[in-house]
């Protein structure tokens, strides 16, 4: 398998997907045992976000139907959106002064 077959086959999106769920495993179980780390939610928001981009990548990579390149974007929109809405709500909480340096 030549270096553009890896990358054609979506072969190296399969090994970022694994990473990146390793990552997110690897983090809840430190967040879980400790009590220490990012909050769950917002970061499994994030991920989420980023693998669905991952998957809309692969699935372009593969030839697949626009369908699936469609369904994997509106994936990350909706997890985006919802990880923005968070912070949002969240908000900065440092006084307006200390915001623009």
């Amino acid at each position: 398998m030549t270096l553009a077959d890896f990358f054609t086959s979506g072969r190296i999106v399969d090994i970022a997907i694994a990473l990146a769920l390793l990552e997110g495993l690897g983090v809840a179980l430190y967040r879980w045992r400790t009590g220490r780390g990012p909050a769950l939610r917002p970061f499994l928001v994030n991920l989420a976000a980023g693998l669905c981009l991952m998957l809309a990548l692969r699935a372009a990579l593969v030839g697949a139907g626009w369908g699936w390149v469609a369904a994997a974007l509106v994936g990350s929109l909706l997890a985006h959106g919802a990880d923005l809405a968070w912070r949002w709500r969240v908000g900065d909480k440092r006084p307006p002064s200390a915001l623009t340096g």
